[in-house]
């Protein structure tokens, strides 16, 4: 059985970004996922694609198309009272709900992981032990939540 990657907003949208300051993080998830996302349970959310087709994105069409295909989430009242717990405990800041949005599904359904290119809210150390006393007040899983760089398979080779 694969492990399950819960993708956000960042990814199919770092995919296609042009911009000089976030090359290096475009190029790194394109090689991850044209290399690598076939090896992992691929999920989305309605917020995924809402964000998406309401964000000022380059290259919105492109983006779209790429995440064709991929399985979407059932929302549920359940995930929107989780994210609401986050932001009353100060986990996720209350100006940006999709952070806790997206940490919800990714809870709430168990994930192994929550791929994600935002560090300052989410893939950051600082927040994993609040994280972690959060989703166990709650009796969530707790996703290991990484960035494209943290998700690549060993080669066999490499030893």
């Amino acid at each position: 059985m694969k492990e399950t990657v819960y993708i956000d907003t960042t990814i199919p949208s770092y995919y296609y970004d042009d911009r000089e300051n976030l090359k290096v993080f475009s190029e790194i998830t394109k090689k991850w996922w044209d290399s690598e996302s076939v090896s992992y349970d691929i999920w989305i959310s309605d917020i995924v694609l809402q964000e998406l087709n309401t964000g000022n994105y380059p290259n919105k069409a492109e983006i779209i198309k790429l995440i064709q295909g991929i399985k979407i989430l059932e929302n549920r009242k359940d995930i929107e009272q989780v994210a609401r717990v986050y932001i009353e405990n100060f986990l996720m800041p209350k100006k940006i709900l999709g952070d806790a949005i997206h940490l919800a599904f990714a809870s709430f359904y168990s994930f192994d992981y929550l791929l994600t290119w935002n560090c300052n809210h989410l893939a950051n150390a600082n927040k994993r032990k609040h994280i972690r006393i959060i989703n166990s007040r709650l009796g969530l899983s707790i996703p290991e939540i990484v960035t494209p760089m943290e998700l690549f398979k060993e080669e066999e080779n490499d030893y």
